[in-house]
């Protein structure tokens, strides 16, 4: 019996987007591809985490994280960028 995917659909915030236009095209491009794997399955690649005032979970990309929260069906993309700057 085959499991059912569920499709998750990419939303970005406004301050993601900022993000993303600072970052170096290489990155991006790392980053757009990682996100797209990962999207798949959501929570499995995903770290939750413990301080949640800026969202519920992470990806690791190399020293890049990825913010985000899970919504439904939709995955919102909170914050990108640097490990040592994007926390704060």
């Amino acid at each position: 019996m085959k499991k059912l995917l569920v499709k998750y659909k990419l939303v970005y915030t406004k301050n993601a987007f900022k993000d993303i236009k600072k970052l170096d095209p290489v990155v991006k491009k790392r980053i757009k591809k990682k996100v797209e794997f990962y999207s798949q399955k959501p929570v499995i690649y995903g770290k939750r985490l413990l301080k949640r005032f800026l969202g519920c979970y992470n990806w690791r990309i190399g020293n890049y994280r990825i913010i985000f929260d899970i919504k439904g069906k939709n995955i919102i993309i909170l914050r990108i960028g640097h490990r040592k700057e994007v926390y704060k």
